[in-house]
């Protein structure tokens, strides 16, 4: 396990010296072993590690005895924990949605928001054994290419360094280092759909084959590696049909359902929704006809005027962006900023003068003419201007230790999700001003009216 996990963190370039992780710890085997392996790493490394653990409320006395061994494991590696409790059986009533789906996203709820709190990456313990049962569960629902690429080891600040590793591989570890770990009872109640597969599926299917979890785990990163190369391809395709305020449904109507059905995925990702068959189908009719679509209770596309878009409720009839065009003004989110072309001689000449002046330029030759002001989405990426990195946005606002209630209001000139200039970092490596450029966009934030 020590070996694969090792692999997994650099194929997938999870860890980097430095980081900070926050470990999802449930107590059973799978993260007991995920927590003390990245205490092994964290002299060599220079980790930060944190863990946290959440009591559902459903298994009464003994969710109890879970959480206090948490406590004391945790104090014996020397690992701050936080701990949150809930009714989730009284939460999924008030949602209505299901107990283990409900249980999901109280979970990443509560990871996401201590992340945030502590600037740090999250950690879970999925497993091949997990990744295997996730794919046949999602076959079982009609799951399109994604659903069988099963669960990602990378997806944004959540890493998954045990998910080459078994379950069996995770027990030997727990043995070798002589790690106690809790059993989850609810793990044996066959009402959830996921302890079905594992207690009475996997079992038929290793007497087919005894390798099944590996070679499961094997087809899911086939499929991933084919759904990269499509999400590549969309990017680009919708980077070529953007247009302030969304998409331009000409465009769209041109598209291979796969690449179309690629889009409104990644386009819905970005609020953290994954649509289903059917509004896929309704998304295509409405690039055709017009209209809105409710995704959820939170969420819609719509497609008016030629242009098509997923939007929050709240935000439904309105883009939220503003165009990128100089010399006229840019508003958002109750910022100005003013936008000049100048050439390189005035550039240089103001150069000397104004201090923060290269902050806030960019070759402007080298800009999308769809590109817009906006905030962040998921999934924005930039490209540092000295180092030559791209990160995601939240990472880098995270490393820049900028104030979790601020990062939502910073202001960026956006082609898709590449980010090409961010307020107050400036510009990304692919705008930058260098000696071939020859005019130059520089934006300045007005003052605020009174100040």
């Amino acid at each position: 396990m020590n070996d694969k996990a090792l692999e997994a963190i650099r194929t997938y370039d999870m860890l980097h010296p430095g980081d900070r992780v926050l470990v999802g710890l449930s107590g059973g085997a799978d993260s007991c072993a995920l927590l003390h392996f990245l205490c092994s790493l964290r002299d060599t490394w220079s980790l930060t590690i944190y863990a946290c653990h959440i009591n559902h409320g459903i298994r009464g006395e003994n969710a109890d005895k879970d959480e206090n061994f948490t406590r004391n494991f945790c104090e014996s590696l020397d690992v701050p924990l936080y701990v949150f409790r809930t009714d989730v059986r009284a939460e999924a009533k008030r949602r209505k949605i299901g107990l283990e789906q409900c249980g999901r996203d109280v979970r990443y709820d509560f990871f996401n928001r201590k992340a945030e709190e502590l600037n740090s990456l999250i950690a879970t313990a999925h497993t091949a054994s997990d990744q295997a049962e996730t794919v046949l569960l999602n076959l079982t629902r009609g799951s399109g290419l994604y659903g069988l690429c099963g669960i990602p080891p990378v997806r944004g600040n959540i890493i998954r360094p045990l998910i080459t590793s078994t379950r069996e591989e995770i027990e030997d570890y727990c043995r070798r280092f002589h790690l106690a770990y809790v059993t989850d009872e609810s793990n044996l109640m066959t009402e959830f759909s996921r302890n079905r597969v594992r207690l009475q599926v996997m079992p038929v299917l290793r007497e087919i084959n005894p390798a099944v979890v590996s070679a499961v785990s094997a087809c899911s990163r086939h499929l991933q590696e084919a759904g990269n190369f499509l999400r590549i391809h969309t990017k680009r395709a919708l980077e070529e049909a953007a247009v302030p305020g969304g998409y331009r449904t000409e465009a769209l109507r041109t598209w291979h359902p796969a690449v179309f059905s690629c889009a409104v995925r990644m386009l819905c990702e970005e609020y953290a929704r994954i649509p289903s068959a059917v509004h896929i189908e309704l998304m295509k009719k409405i690039v055709y006809n017009g209209g809105a679509v409710e995704i959820d209770r939170e969420l819609f596309a719509v497609s008016s005027q030629g242009i098509f878009r997923v939007v929050r409720k709240q935000a439904a009839f309105s883009s939220g962006r503003c165009p990128l065009d100089p010399p006229n003004s840019a508003e958002i989110h109750d910022k100005k900023f003013s936008l000049s072309l100048v050439n390189i001689e005035e550039f240089n000449n103001r150069q000397k003068k104004e201090k923060f002046l290269f902050q806030n330029a960019l070759d402007y030759d080298t800009i999308p003419l769809t590109s817009v002001f906006r905030t962040r989405q998921g999934g924005d990426c930039f490209t540092l201007c000295r180092r030559n990195v791209t990160k995601p946005v939240r990472r880098l606002m995270m490393e820049l230790k900028i104030p979790r209630e601020q990062r939502d209001a910073v202001v960026l000139l956006a082609s898709g999700h590449q980010i090409l200039w961010m307020e107050g970092v400036g510009p990304s490596r692919d705008c930058m001003v260098t000696e071939q450029t020859k005019t130059v966009l520089v934006i300045v934030r007005e003052p605020e009216s009174g100040k």
